[in-house]
């Protein structure tokens, strides 16, 4: 699995409770990160070269796009170029959202290009008359947690937050939040402190553990018992980053 830097651990999370015995490589591409604020251009070239590595050099048997960025601009092409790969995309959990919102009225956070995607347009306009949605930009966030800058992170939080209107769980109010951004889980205790205890945060961890589990079991690669699988830990960039998310998230 790989994503543009330490985000995507938040999905890893999720997919060691749901896959125990799999051995797993994370690859943050913290070289050239964040994704969220560069051209699909860019972000296509790097999940080209991402996936082209974790092939060659470790042999893996299916792929979890763990960045909704990369899922957006080159998933498709992932498909196509790698026919025999299992492929995992993630994406905002809007219909999710839908099923929990009783306002109507639903907050997607995510990064430029997330908010900007034509996948990401297709789905809002899939959901049309079901909630309404208020799609909220949220440009260095990602940047902020990858460097576990706390008071930038406060700020950012607060500030986009604020952007998007009231929340709560009267009429018109918004009283879901979409993670858009899977950097964003890390910032969970601030967005439900600025938000309040009433609004429900939703993000993609678990449902793309389970479609992982699906698919694996599906095509007959699902590595059977209970005894942890391998992690392997890998960046582009200095390491240090990561190392210290990896420990202080996940206990590795």
């Amino acid at each position: 699995m790989f994503d543009s830097g330490v985000g995507g651990l938040s999905i890893f999370k999720a997919l060691r409770a749901q896959l125990p015995a799999e051995s797993f490589v994370y690859l943050a591409d913290s070289e050239f990160a964040p994704y969220g604020e560069r051209g699909d251009a860019f972000v296509i070239e790097r999940t080209r070269a991402v996936v082209r590595q974790l092939r060659d050099e470790h042999a893996v048997k299916a792929l979890v796009i763990a960045c909704n960025t990369a899922t957006a601009a080159a998933i498709h092409l992932v498909r196509a170029e790698h026919p025999g790969l299992i492929v995992i995309g993630v994406e905002p959990a809007l219909k999710p959202a839908v099923a929990l919102s009783r306002t109507g009225r639903i907050g997607v956070m995510a990064t430029r290009g997330t908010v900007g995607s034509s996948k990401l347009r297709a789905l809002h306009e899939s959901l049309t008359g079901q909630a309404e949605f208020i799609l909220q930009p949220c440009d260095g966030l990602a940047n902020a947690i990858e460097n576990h800058d706390a008071a930038r992170i406060r700020a950012l939080c607060g500030q986009y937050t604020q952007a998007m209107g009231p929340f709560g769980n009267q009429a018109g109010q918004i009283d879901t939040l979409v993670l858009g951004c899977t950097h964003y889980a890390f910032a969970w205790r601030e967005l439900q402190s600025l938000v309040g205890r009433d609004v429900r945060l939703v993000e993609t961890g678990e449902p793309v553990a389970r479609q992982a589990r699906r698919l694996l079991e599906a095509a007959g690669q699902l590595q059977p018992g209970d005894e942890p699988g391998r992690v392997t830990l890998v960046a582009t960039g200095a390491p240090g980053a990561l190392q210290a998310a990896a420990q202080r998230w996940l206990g590795l």
